[in-house]
């Protein structure tokens, strides 16, 4: 059985491969903002999209449910910090890509587009 951050850096992984089938440009992954993470930056057009992963090793486990107010709150704010140092012209784009299962027992991949509206003064 893999370790939480292989599985991790596996569903991260295939939710690259996802994006990019759906004709997005991954630009970034798992960058920090001080106790903040963005896991995958890409853009789709000119669209920045922030995008949070969650890979649970079984089906059904409450990977969706895991991302609460509070895991919003500082997805939002490190969205934030993104664009302000980046100097981006644009709203953002919040997405949830859920991996469920293994490479032993097969996987199953949600991808949420605009999951959640992230005001930009979030805090």
């Amino acid at each position: 059985m893999a370790t939480h951050n292989e599985l991790g850096k596996w569903g991260e992984d295939l939710a690259c491969e996802t994006l990019i089938t759906k004709g997005y440009a991954i630009v970034e992954r798992n960058v920090r903002f001080g106790h903040n993470e963005i896991d995958i930056v890409a853009l789709k057009g000119s669209r920045v999209v922030f995008v949070e992963v969650k890979t649970r090793s079984s089906f059904g486990e409450g990977a969706l449910e895991a991302i609460d107010a509070k895991k919003m709150r500082h997805l939002c704010n490190a969205a934030e910090a993104y664009v302000k140092s980046h100097k981006l012209p644009h709203e953002p784009q919040m997405d949830v890509i859920v991996v469920e299962g293994s490479p032993e027992t097969g996987v199953k991949i949600v991808h949420i587009e605009d999951a959640f509206m992230p005001p930009l003064r979030c805090r």
